[in-house]
């Protein structure tokens, strides 16, 4: 536990992000990544914000700013993935929020059952919530900044804790969001040998009234349905209480670490 979701309510932006000269956000569009980027720019210190995702060209309105600069990713393509790494070369970066994920679409939807397991949908999951971080961290982790605190941050899931799972079912999602977890682990240690004050971590924003989240959304009590607004609100209170100790672990929009 590194912290409290009143705790996380009431930290303070600036002391969050006065270091933050550069910021990277990958899936910019989406609610979380949406709502992320307001409360970026909620704070004047902040410096720029890059911010990519498929849809970058129908940004809504009111993301518009001078401190935005929005670009395209395609996380399917690795030649895609390649060009943030082009596009930012020459760039120190404080923070990189990975905000895509894939939990359902037109043609997958979550498995209740083991005879609804395909190949298709789980190669479908896992490259979305695993490999293609994974490739962004090969791009970007580099450019971190050496000379302090710097941030690799990827959207995880609770349901991704093996020791947690007492319901079943969702096995792709479950078990691309275990995967995830594991490469975060994994990088963390590889990271700190030459970026010391580094933290790579896994972040669980709750469950969020987003698209991802809307068709299951029924059984969850009211008062754990977050906005987009509200989660946003508690991650950066998370990571503000983030040290190089805590890279490789999962945290919860509350602060509570999530065991593997």
């Amino acid at each position: 536990m590194i912290g409290s979701g009143v705790y996380a309510v009431l930290v303070c932006m600036n002391s969050v992000n006065s270091r933050l000269k550069n910021v990277v956000l990958i899936g910019a569009t989406g609610g979380i990544g949406s709502a992320l980027i307001k409360r970026l720019l909620q704070d004047p210190e902040v410096g720029h914000i890059f911010a990519f995702s498929r849809l970058s060209a129908e940004k809504p309105i009111e993301l518009r700013n001078d401190k935005v600069t929005y670009g395209y990713v395609d996380l399917y393509s690795e030649k895609s993935i390649f060009q943030l790494g082009v596009l930012l070369e020459s760039i120190e970066l404080d923070l990189v929020l990975v905000c895509s994920g894939l939990l359902h679409d037109e043609h997958t939807q979550p498995e209740k059952r083991l005879s609804q397991i395909n190949m298709e949908n789980f190669q479908k999951l896992f490259h979305i919530n695993a490999t293609a971080p994974m490739l962004i961290a090969q791009q970007l982790v580099p450019l971190l900044n050496k000379k302090g605190k710097a941030v690799f941050a990827v959207i995880s899931a609770r349901v991704g804790s093996i020791s947690d799972n007492r319901l079943g079912g969702w096995y792709g999602y479950r078990a691309s969001k275990s995967a995830l977890n594991m490469l975060l682990k994994t990088l963390s240690i590889e990271t700190q040998r030459k970026l010391p004050q580094s933290i790579i971590v896994g972040l669980h924003p709750g469950t969020v009234n987003t698209m991802l989240s809307q068709p299951f959304q029924s059984k969850v009590p009211a008062e754990k349905l977050f906005t987009p607004e509200q989660s946003a609100r508690y991650l950066f209170g998370v990571l503000e209480t983030l040290r190089p100790e805590h890279s490789g672990r999962v945290f919860a929009w509350d602060g509570a670490e999530i065991l593997p």
